[in-house]
């Protein structure tokens, strides 16, 4: 996985600029930690400032993209964390454990080396509301093989509190669904290079010409008129917070 984030990240930091919307919703339930790891770190999206971060990362071209910050970076992998036990007071992973060889073990291996709060950004694949699916129904199907289910995080770390988390329809950060309200976006390869779904499903080319075609036909806007006055949307996405 890392090879494919080494394609992925050409352009990565400038594409996927951390929504501060989302940022907020991230510390709030970080709490009151000092320490904080986050794991699979890529480019160093949404570490608080304000704590003091270790960040792993499998990518050399993902952690060469990281702005300056205080933060301590190390290459390595979920799975497998050097760390001793309790080490840090919370840890964070953000849309990274879809990724993960062994996604149980990496969660483990957070709740070993952490003391209180475990928090993800992830995505429930549950969730089948999102009309980009209606272009690329591999979506759908991906997220089935790769994402855990909201189930899977309570079998491995005990009670969690699972939200949502809001997409704004001027998200900054440029994962699969914040151009929710912009679906021109999906139309340019250099945004979709960013996007990792769209490197791991097959050919999109029908998807994309379909997209294209209801766009400048407006079927797409009278399809999907119900965004139209929406400032956020309900994608799919979920905070998991365990303690």
């Amino acid at each position: 996985m890392d090879s494919l984030y080494n394609t992925i990240g050409v352009n990565y930091a400038n594409l996927r600029v951390p929504d501060i919307r989302i940022a907020n919703q991230i510390h709030a339930a970080l709490g009151q930690a000092q320490t904080v790891l986050n794991v699979g770190a890529g480019a160093g999206s949404y570490e608080p400032a304000h704590m003091q971060v270790t960040a792993i990362e499998p990518s050399a071209k993902m952690i060469s993209q990281r702005p300056p910050s205080k933060a301590n970076v190390i290459k390595g992998y979920a799975e497998n964390l050097p760390f001793e036990d309790k080490s840090f007071d919370a840890s964070m992973a953000v849309l990274t454990i879809h990724h993960w060889s062994d996604q149980e073990k990496g969660v483990m291996e957070m709740r070993r080396v952490t003391r209180d709060k475990i928090v993800f950004l992830t995505y429930d694949p549950a969730f089948r509301e999102f009309w980009l699916i209606d272009y690329f129904p591999a979506l759908a199907t991906l997220d089935d093989k790769h994402m855990p289910q909201m189930k899977d995080y309570e079998k491995w770390l005990g009670n969690v509190d699972v939200s949502t988390v809001p997409i704004p329809f001027d998200c900054t950060d440029g994962f699969l669904a914040s151009y929710w309200k912009r679906p021109t976006a999906y139309l340019d390869k250099r945004i979709r290079a960013a996007i990792s779904s769209f490197w791991a499903i097959d050919d999109i080319t029908d998807g994309l010409k379909k997209l294209e075609a209801d766009l400048e036909s407006g079927a797409w806007a009278e399809r999907y008129s119900h965004l139209h006055d929406l400032d956020a949307l309900d994608c799919g996405y979920r905070l998991v917070e365990a303690h």
